[in-house]
């Protein structure tokens, strides 16, 4: 089998097993400017308490660092867009959790490869030091919006993204050049806290990371700004005129419970561990856990509260 007979296996293969799009990067060091701008954000303090985003830099700049004798990059993206959005839980969170169900399907990648050409390879989703929006980048796959989501051309940006580094060569794809944002702001004008900046990001202002990684109380009348959503924060991708294309998924883990699709207001905020226990199992919402969960959705309510006074 030739390299580009075993490239479009690999991308064939990818989307019988589910994937919405596949492409594929050269393995080596990222641009200088890419790095020094990581390295001002995390150097400034906006990532917050997430101190893993200031570890391994040199895995995270250079993936041969990362998986010893990667060559090539596969870069996946997987679709979660509900077909019913449930009210306080953030769209990617509704289903299993995504790092499984990605990485469930790289690992089949490699095996189907594998019976191809001896390989060696590693899977990762959201798991290792990797900047998986740029290799989406420099794998063709679309372009990083002013929201800082991967935006699929014709698709919008409800994705999950996976990689699977392999130590063989393959054809590459072109890097997507430029944006097609245009002169839209939506996102930034949309964003409830002002997280979204003209020229960066401070995720210590953004209500997913409050939500989720950020531990303790909350900023004092942040009830206010969180709305109905306890659990991360997805207006800056519902106001993206390019999620009009977003179609639901059909991926069987990422459904969501029907219990949970039952769920109300009073529900939630009568929400008792084991509820939250059975509700959450193997899901992304394990990560909050269930007092920092309840401690956001009293907040949630407390703003409404107030809103509404």
């Amino acid at each position: 089998m030739t390299r580009s007979e075993l490239t479009q296996h690999i991308k064939a293969e990818a989307l019988r097993l589910g994937f919405d799009v596949c492409g594929i990067a050269k393995a080596c060091a990222v641009d200088s400017a890419t790095a020094a701008f990581c390295d001002g954000w995390a150097d400034a303090g906006l990532n917050g308490t997430m101190g893993y985003l200031e570890r391994n830099r040199d895995k995270r700049y250079n993936p041969t660092e990362l998986v010893e004798g990667c060559r090539s990059i596969i870069v996946t993206a997987l679709n979660y867009a509900p077909a019913q959005p449930i009210e306080g839980i953030s769209h990617y969170a509704q289903g299993a959790d995504y790092h499984k169900a990605v990485k469930d399907r790289l690992f089949m990648l490699l095996k189907s490869i594998n019976e191809m050409t001896p390989c060696q390879g590693r899977p990762f989703c959201d798991s290792a030091p990797v900047l998986e929006r740029y290799w989406a980048v420099q794998a063709g796959l679309g372009w990083i919006g002013r929201n800082h989501q991967l935006t699929i051309p014709g698709k919008g940006s409800y994705f999950f993204i996976g990689e699977l580094m392999v130590d063989i060569e393959l054809d590459y794809d072109n890097p997507f050049t430029g944006t097609h944002c245009g002169e839209c702001r939506r996102c930034i004008e949309n964003c409830p806290t002002g997280a979204l900046k003209e020229n960066g990001f401070d995720a210590r202002q953004c209500l997913s990371y409050l939500t989720i990684e950020h531990r303790g109380d909350l900023p004092e009348n942040i009830g206010k700004k969180m709305g109905n959503c306890f659990y991360g924060c997805d207006r800056c991708q519902t106001a993206c005129p390019h999620n009009r294309f977003a179609k639901p998924n059909c991926t069987p883990e990422l459904q969501p419970k029907d219990e949970l699709m039952q769920m109300t207001p009073e529900r939630w905020h009568s929400l008792t561990k084991e509820e939250y226990n059975r509700l959450f199992k193997k899901s992304a919402v394990e990560r909050c856990g269930y007092e920092q969960l309840m401690r956001n959705i009293r907040e949630s309510e407390n703003g409404e509260r107030k809103a509404e006074n």
